[in-house]
């Protein structure tokens, strides 16, 4: 059996485009992880306002 040069081409294309499907999955992956990591980042922050605003403890200090 005798390995020609369109089998290699073959082959070099299915591996070119297994890569390509595999690059655009992970893509998609990453995009919602950086979706979801925003998310919480802002979810805390605006919590955390809230609540610093609520037990806030005011000072005042007289000089006599």
């Amino acid at each position: 059996m005798t390995i020609s040069r369109a089998d290699i081409e073959a082959k070099a294309r299915e591996l070119i485009g297994a890569v390509e499907d595999t690059k655009r999955v992970a893509k998609n992956k990453g995009m919602w992880g950086a979706a979801l990591v925003a998310g919480v980042v802002i979810t805390a922050f605006v919590v955390g306002r809230r609540r610093g605003g609520r037990n806030k403890t005011v000072v005042e200090v007289y000089r006599v």
